[in-house]
């Protein structure tokens, strides 16, 4: 069973749609980003499995709980972390703690460890006295995981947690993330601090225009094959690196990109570890005395545009789904507006 599962899930605002046929699953245990423009359907899918939406076709699981049909149980086992909410005036950080650690039901003892557990945990101690609507971006965002973390949820669904956040607090809350990925929760989060997303998550999904075009591991992306589709090879040499472009003018499927200070850049055809292995064994053959040979990875946004680019050549890598025949008679809130 998945930690999270969404199939075939539509959520149409009038003419808009939001959410244009999303599938995905999520295992337990591992971090998951959501990558996406603004616009194109991430808050609308995570409120969906936040059980604060209805979708208007589909269905969605947390932990094997259907969020229309028991959403009182997915809100036991999900943390949910808005890019926004609210603090209350007059109300220091302990108090705003202890107030939603009892309107979870925590008393006496128990209360006062969770609340004591969880500041610690995100180092909200030496804040305790401060008025929680005076806080620093970094300290909010800080607070805000505090606060989803109360009652030890299973999932946690992140919604842009490091937007605004200056250089330390992302640190900080990267560090918070991947202690709690090694505690065994399972972690949706979006953000569009791509590189960020790659070095914490296991996988990564992006979504376009209301569907998913891609869900993979960061490594396999920077991997690929650039937007041409070729494979780039930084080539050093000892002696005149005019040799490197020189060697490549007389090679059938080279293309020497771009001079560099010891050799250049390179670019292949493709993705084949052996033809790269092959070209560097026919250098040293040919007599270019290499001292450096590697590939060079694509950054996420590079990867992130090379996507919304073929699908804008028309050749989109998801086949749109056909559209379910009939529609639940859970309906959205009346004054429910896109996201």
């Amino acid at each position: 069973m998945s930690a999270l599962k969404v199939h075939n899930l539509y959520r149409y605002f009038g003419p808009l749609k939001a959410v244009n046929g999303v599938d995905f699953e999520i295992p337990h245990g591992s971090v998951c980003g959501f990558v996406g423009a603004n616009g194109a359907g991430k808050t609308t899918t995570m409120r969906i499995l936040a059980t604060l939406d209805y979708p208007t076709l589909g269905s969605a699981e947390v932990c094997g709980h259907d969020v229309v049909q028991q959403p009182a149980e997915v809100r036991r086992l999900i943390g949910w972390m808005p890019d926004h909410f609210g603090n209350y005036e007059h109300m220091t950080v302990l108090e705003y703690l202890d107030f939603y650690a009892r309107a979870l039901g925590y008393k006496g003892q128990e209360r006062r460890q969770r609340v004591e557990e969880v500041m610690e945990f995100t180092d909200l101690v030496p804040l305790a006295e401060r008025f929680s609507n005076k806080l620093s971006k970094g300290m909010t965002q800080r607070l805000g995981l505090g606060r989803a973390l109360l009652h030890d949820p299973q999932v946690l669904i992140m919604d842009e947690p490091a937007a605004g956040l200056d250089p330390k607090a992302r640190v900080e809350l990267k560090h918070l993330i991947r202690v709690l990925a090694q505690e065994g929760k399972t972690i949706f989060i979006s953000s569009h601090i791509l590189s960020e997303l790659g070095e914490m998550c296991d996988s990564l999904l992006f979504i376009n225009n209301g569907r998913i075009v891609h869900h993979g591991d960061a490594e396999s992306l920077k991997r690929g094959t650039d937007g041409v589709g070729g494979s780039l090879f930084d080539v050093q040499v000892d002696g005149d690196p005019q040799a490197v472009s020189d060697w490549c003018v007389l090679q059938p499927n080279v293309e020497f990109v771009e001079a560099r200070k010891h050799g250049g850049r390179i670019r292949i055809p493709g993705d084949d570890p052996a033809a790269a292995a092959d070209l560097l064994s026919r250098m040293v053959r040919e007599g270019l005395r290499v001292i450096e040979f590697h590939r060079e990875q694509r950054n996420l946004e590079d990867a992130f545009i090379d996507i919304l680019g073929r699908i804008d050549a028309g050749l989109d890598p998801v086949a749109p789904p056909p559209l379910p025949p009939q529609i639940p008679a859970a309906a959205p809130p009346a004054n429910q507006e896109p996201t």
